[in-house]
């Protein structure tokens, strides 16, 4: 079986998860939509993607700026099996009734609210959950790098988890917001995360706070957790987490630093976009005493989610019913290195 994809909205996350799909031997991506004519909606034909018009855009402003069009949001959905809405946050919200009158099944983002799904979705913790669902929600960045965690510590079992969240200020091509110079505390206490990891893994015990740091890289969590059993030694909790997909623990002999090591490490694997979908941990940023655990990881706030969107629509279509053999092939056909 072979589903047809298409995916509404075509900017950070959009273009991202529209090449990831058009990867895949048991998907076909039949079109992206964008609101406005520019230089992704012109890159999104140079990569063969049929372009359609969404969110009120004029179909003509497109063909004056020489960009043909495939014609407009509803077609587009009549040519699919599943949409999956990478629309600005909230606009999930206003396309969700228009998805439900055509029949479609959809996929949200982390930025919509989890009433919007059935289940919000990420492939580690949860996948069994999504299979056969007619609406998932992938959650946030930074949710799924912590939902993916507690996946991995799982198997000591969670009894507290404190959790600070230093958060990058905008993506790399924002031009209007973050702090330019300053530190911003995020005064939602506890901060949102929290309560919205617990949408994938219910009852996790984990409290989290966020601060904003003019950077556009990653975020970077810390991250202090109180286990049920204690692990043998911090050796079995950087195999656990090395071994875990989508997880990549740095070597202390690497000499990578932060995040700036972490994103020249991306741009060197030679991929299109210098991407990081993994977990980032590093050997020397992980400290145990008896089953209290503090680690450091960074999340790449651009892709991080990216094949996560792919194994929901294997898990809405059962097209894997095992959640680990559809992070292999997602894994496989995005470079991204299985555990070692």
């Amino acid at each position: 079986m072979t589903v047809r994809v298409c995916v509404n909205g075509y900017g950070t996350i959009g273009k991202r998860v529209a090449d990831a799909i058009a990867l895949q031997p048991d998907m076909e991506l039949v079109g992206v939509a964008k609101t406005r004519p520019g230089f992704e909606a012109e890159a999104a034909l140079r990569r063969g993607y049929p372009l359609y018009v969404t969110g009120g855009g004029d179909p003509g402003e497109f063909r004056r700026a020489g960009l043909k069009v495939a014609g407009n949001l509803e077609e587009m959905l009549r040519a699919a099996d599943v949409v999956i809405d990478c629309a600005p946050e909230k606009a999930g919200k206003e396309n969700a009734p228009l998805y439900r009158a055509r029949g479609i099944r959809a996929i949200f983002q982390g930025g919509e609210k989890a009433e919007i799904a059935d289940r919000s979705f990420n492939a580690l913790a949860n996948y069994s959950e999504g299979l056969g669902r007619e609406r998932l929600r992938v959650v946030s960045c930074n949710t799924t790098g912590i939902a993916r965690a507690a996946a991995v510590l799982g198997r000591w079992g969670v009894r507290r988890w404190e959790a600070t969240l230093v958060r990058r200020a905008a993506d790399p091509s924002e031009s209007r917001r973050g702090p330019i110079n300053g530190i911003l505390p995020t005064f939602q206490l506890p901060s949102h995360h929290g309560p919205d990891v617990r949408t994938v893994v219910p009852g996790l015990p984990i409290r989290t706070a966020a601060v904003v740091v003019p950077t556009t890289l990653m975020h970077v969590h810390v991250n202090q957790v109180e286990l049920e059993r204690p692990p043998a030694d911090l050796a079995e909790v950087r195999e656990a987490f090395a071994k875990s997909p989508r997880f990549r623990l740095f070597r202390s002999w690497e000499r990578v630093e932060g995040t700036p090591q972490v994103m020249e490490f991306a741009r060197d694997r030679g991929a299109a976009r210098p991407d990081m979908m993994e977990n980032v941990l590093w050997e020397e940023g992980m400290a145990l005493a008896g089953a209290e655990l503090t680690f450091f990881q960074a999340i790449h706030q651009e892709s991080i989610v990216v094949p996560e969107n792919v194994d929901a629509v294997r898990a809405i279509f059962q097209l894997q019913p095992d959640g680990a053999r559809s992070m292999a092939i997602t894994d496989r056909t995005l470079g991204i290195p299985p555990g070692t």
